[in-house]
């Protein structure tokens, strides 16, 4: 696209106030006040690894602070020697940059630096990407020519960012997914990883390689019912001001935005109201089964627009849906039942009203919880099972599914009290299922208790659900790792 010598003008003076290192050598101090995410040490090297053509897609959804791990990966950049003018960093979605290529602006701040990208090492940060057409061909195409530029782009919808990468961007980009704050960054942005410690407990399960427990239980159990109203996004967790009306700034900066502003423009949808109105169904029942014929006929919207309306909410990272398998682990060709979870259970908090530990949505919403952090895990199929048998009907809250043996591998009952501790033979459903996949062992969260009860040949692993929450994340982090070959 051409534009004019007077917008050139105005994108310039845009991209100086927008790079500030440029002349004074860092970052500006609202980013450095910032505590990092501990993802950012997982971030970091795939942004140094400089000799792989290939451009870097940090996804995620709004506010998590992707726009401020970019920040704290150009100060690390600095104070790792590179030039502070060789980073660049541009935000699409400025006005003043709509429908102007990728490219364009990556020159246009080269000539202002007085850079030759095609000779010197250059990192170039494109933030909230998926604003631009075809953005996905544009940066191909900058990762094909300029061989010694680094490119990373951050995006908040999900879908819409992994269909491109696959399609347009193969064997040219690389995806990293930012989740909100898992229940392990949180305890550690607020101070308090020294009460947490290895426990005895030993799973020998391949997705879970270490367990913690607390010496603190009474705090540790405190911090978690602040998390589920509260911790997904850092801004909110060091905020006192959004802490005291945390439903105005999700509700405007995230739901809003996303249900009002992203999803409309991305996929076309018309009538957002009733979107909203499905959404904020689902928040208020975040952990339910459903059917797309029982969630039709109490949402009032068509069976196949809800299909879509669903698909939309993953894409943007507001819901995440779990499918169902029986007591046989068998995986459904035709599903029929599933359950819908927030992906952050604080999102609930927001659109209705803070929790605490005797009301009657606790347990929905610690499960709610426990979910939130195994969905950013990769590789583990996770499911929940639920069967009929005569009369009677079962179901357990986890199932860790070995696709290719159509077994499971792992069973996880989420409870929000101590009493199946005193009475473990009350967990029928559970010992039904270990039975039927000859199984041993499995986990059982409680408030307090934690030890293994034997059940004839089983052993069921009891742990403060605040401890696993906090495990699950800690794993998930390092599994991150070991994904990205780190």
């Amino acid at each position: 696209m051409e534009y004019t010598a007077l917008l050139e003008k105005q994108i310039i003076g845009r991209l100086k106030v927008d790079n500030p290192w440029w002349t004074e050598g860092k970052i500006p101090d609202y980013y450095t006040r910032m505590s990092p995410r501990l993802y950012l040490n997982i971030f970091m090297p795939l942004v140094q690894s400089v000799g792989l053509q290939r451009a870097l897609i940090l996804m995620g959804p709004r506010r998590v602070g992707k726009t401020v791990m970019m920040f704290h990966a150009i100060q690390q950049l600095i104070d790792n020697g590179t030039p502070a003018q060789n980073i660049i960093y541009i935000s699409v979605e400025t006005p003043i940059y709509n429908k102007i290529y990728l490219e364009q602006l990556f020159i246009l701040a080269c000539q202002i630096l007085g850079k030759e990208p095609m000779q010197q090492q250059m990192y170039v940060f494109y933030d909230e990407i998926q604003y631009l057409k075809d953005w996905e061909i544009n940066l191909k195409s900058l990762v094909d020519t300029y061989h010694n530029v680094k490119f990373i782009a951050s995006g908040s919808a999900a879908a819409e960012l992994k269909e491109k990468s696959n399609e347009s961007g193969a064997g040219r980009f690389t995806d990293f997914n930012l989740p909100p704050l898992t229940f392990y960054e949180y305890i550690h942005l607020k101070g308090y990883s020294n009460i947490m410690l290895p426990s005895a407990i030993d799973l020998q399960c391949k997705d879970m390689t270490r367990i913690y427990r607390t010496i603190d239980l009474r705090l540790l159990n405190s911090l978690f019912i602040d998390y589920i109203n509260y911790g997904g996004y850092p801004e909110v967790v060091f905020s006192e001001e959004i802490r005291e009306n945390p439903g105005q700034f999700i509700r405007h900066d995230i739901i809003d935005k996303v249900l009002l502003r992203d999803l409309p423009s991305l996929y076309g949808i018309s009538d957002v109201q009733e979107l909203n109105s499905l959404f904020t169904m689902i928040a208020y029942h975040s952990g339910a089964q459903f059917s797309y014929e029982s969630l039709s006929k109490e949402s009032g919207v068509k069976k196949e627009t809800l299909k879509k309306y669903i698909s939309y909410l993953e894409a943007a990272f507001l819901v995440k849906v779990v499918r169902r398998t029986d007591d046989t682990a068998r995986h459904y060709q035709r599903e029929t039942q599933f359950k819908i979870y927030l992906t952050n259970p604080s999102l609930r908090c927001a659109l209705f009203q803070p929790i605490s530990e005797q009301d009657i949505e606790i347990g929905d919403m610690v499960e709610t919880t426990v979910m939130a952090q195994w969905f950013p895990r990769q590789g583990v199929q996770i499911r929940y099972a639920n069967w009929r048998t005569g009369k009677q009907q079962g179901e357990v809250d986890i199932v860790g599914l070995n696709i290719a043996r159509q077994k499971p591998d792992w069973a996880v009952e989420i409870k929000w009290t101590d009493r199946f501790f005193e009475r473990p033979n009350e967990l029928a459903s559970l010992k039904y299922f270990l039975e039927k996949n000859q199984m041993t062992q499995a986990i059982v969260t409680s408030i307090t208790q934690e030890g293994t009860k034997k059940i004839d040949d089983m052993a069921l692993h009891f742990i403060p659900v605040a401890c696993y929450a906090y495990t699950v994340g800690e794993n998930t982090m390092n599994n991150a790792k070991a994904t990205l070959g780190l």
